[in-house]
């Protein structure tokens, strides 16, 4: 017998039907499989600066790059999930940005790493929107704020993964084989293939979109439109602020570690492994508190406590304090913070546009985010200033943070919101 939507009578996992659980394990799999490839070479910047004799600068300047490219695969994509379905470009940026990850492992030189990461920031970038809109698009209303948590705090699984195979694997593989285990995500194209169906919203707003010939062709362009692109720009600015959050905490911690503390592989590791376990368990029971209370309070609340824990661990030169205070705070600049922008920025937007739009003002923000790690480790190593690496480190998380809160605090909320295939812009 079919349950109804909104049925608060039954436990909220029986309320999907079989169809809403496949695309939403077909997100689930591209975005912890995404972060796991990406997330990879924040380990191993140090050994491949000494393989190829580049500064660390350099290295992390391929970071940014490949952060800067997301932008192109996720306007692609974005056309794409919105002219022609969900699953076809979430098949295509997993295999993207697999094959990539695994011919880099082969890199003759520095510069054909710099390509082929460089490369894999145009599929990393393409699985952000088609996958997120496949699964938001077709979750009921009623525990779509939990799944989101679900959905994003899985990130932190991939970089959970990942760096479980820099210490199981890498002193014995070294740089190059933590790449080449990259492939393994393009199994999940098969399964996307045969399973996943594209959600019910998109299909019939395609067809009324066509029985009224009120194309949106495109997309790109609509997003700013009156009415949709000062939204779309608050979007923009609490994005920006949370990815520089992001990578100041995150993208040169196991640096920090490696350069400023000399820690061992396990040593660097078990935070890694640790805080990514909380982000996930954390993203997902904020996502329970934002289904109550709304999205924008699940995410300021974490971005403000998360400003009182960041110094007290930065500024600290305990090696227990500072690994314990990366830890907890996956529990929420990691977890907090993030769960609810799978479901907060699909719900702010129509469906002509929502994949184009949800990946640009996301993909903006990857832009801020990718100047953060080589202006953090030019501070960091340049003679001329040499401040190690938590100095810069807290600077710019603090700075993040403070937008993060600001921009939401002035932004729509979303919780309650219905996904309808209406022609809203079209």
């Amino acid at each position: 017998m079919a349950i109804a939507a909104g049925d608060t009578n039954i436990p909220w996992w029986k309320e999907p039907t079989k169809d809403q659980w496949y695309a939403y394990l077909a997100a689930w799999l591209g975005w912890t499989l995404d972060a796991f490839d990406f997330t990879v070479f924040l380990l191993i910047m140090v050994p491949i600066a000494k393989e190829f004799n580049v500064p660390l600068t350099d290295v992390a300047i391929v970071f940014t790059l490949t952060l800067w490219m997301r932008l192109v695969g996720a306007t692609a994509a974005g056309w794409m999930a919105d002219r022609l379905g969900r699953k076809k470009p979430l098949m295509i940026s997993i295999a993207w940005f697999s094959v990539c990850n695994f011919i880099a492992g082969f890199s003759p030189t520095f510069w054909f790493l710099l390509l082929f990461r460089t490369l894999l920031g145009i599929g990393m970038g393409a699985e952000c929107p088609a996958g997120a809109a496949l699964a938001m698009e077709q979750w009921p209303q009623r525990s779509r704020g939990f799944m989101s948590g679900v959905l994003q705090g899985s990130w932190g699984l991939g970089f959970l993964l990942s760096s479980a195979c820099y210490w199981l694997l890498f002193d014995r593989f070294g740089w190059r084989g933590m790449l080449w285990i990259g492939i393994a995500p393009a199994i999940a194209i098969v399964y996307i293939r045969f399973f996943v169906k594209e959600p019910e919203v998109w299909v019939e707003n395609q067809r009324l979109q066509k029985e009224q010939q009120r194309h949106v062709t495109v997309p790109l362009a609509a997003i700013f439109r009156r009415g949709i692109v000062g939204n779309m720009l608050n979007a923009c600015w609490f994005q920006c602020a949370g990815f520089v959050t992001y990578y100041s905490i995150n993208a040169l911690f196991a640096t920090h570690l490696q350069k400023d503390l000399g820690l061992s592989t396990a040593l660097i590791a078990t935070p890694l492994i640790l805080s990514n376990l909380f982000v996930f368990l954390a993203s997902s029971s904020w996502g329970l508190f934002s289904d109550r209370f709304g999205r924008r309070w699940a995410m300021i609340l974490p971005a403000v406590i998360s400003i009182a824990i960041v110094p007290v661990y930065l500024l600290s030169t305990n090696t227990t304090v500072i690994i314990v205070g990366y830890i907890l705070i996956g529990l929420f600049a990691g977890g907090g913070m993030y769960g609810q922008i799978p479901a907060f920025l699909n719900e702010r937007y129509p469906t002509e546009v929502r994949a184009t739009a949800s990946a640009f003002s996301y993909h903006i923000g990857a832009i801020a985010g990718g100047l953060v790690p080589p202006i953090l480790t030019f501070f960091a190593t340049d003679p001329g200033w040499n401040l190690g690496f938590a100095i810069p480190m807290l600077i710019g998380a603090m700075f993040g943070l403070v937008n993060f809160v600001i921009a939401l605090a002035v932004g729509p909320e979303t919780r309650g919101t219905e996904m309808v295939p209406d022609l809203v812009i079209a």
